[in-house]
């Protein structure tokens, strides 16, 4: 079973596909060097879970964005439907 069905998904692979970061690699990376917290906790693990209703807080280099999820996608798709999967609660 696929983990969208399974109501989570991996942090990197969210990242990526809501278009925070341009490749897994990169998202990884962001996590790894302290960049990302689920609901307020530091997370340091790229395959930390994320569900729907989780609140991301994003260390990116265009500033700090604090961002609920909204919904999980399968795969990479445009700028368009990648805006569906989150709410931008906060950005600096």
């Amino acid at each position: 079973m696929p983990e969208e069905d399974a109501g989570w998904q991996r942090l990197d692979k969210f990242l990526f596909h809501a278009r925070f970061c341009r490749t897994r690699n990169v998202a990884g990376d962001l996590v790894a060097a302290g960049g990302v917290r689920i609901n307020r906790q530091p997370v340091e693990k790229a395959h930390a879970r994320v569900r729907v209703g989780d609140v991301l807080t994003l260390a990116l280099p265009r500033g700090v964005l604090v961002a609920e999820i909204l919904a999980l996608a399968p795969r990479r798709e445009g700028a368009a439907q990648a805006q569906q999967l989150y709410r931008e609660i906060a950005a600096d």
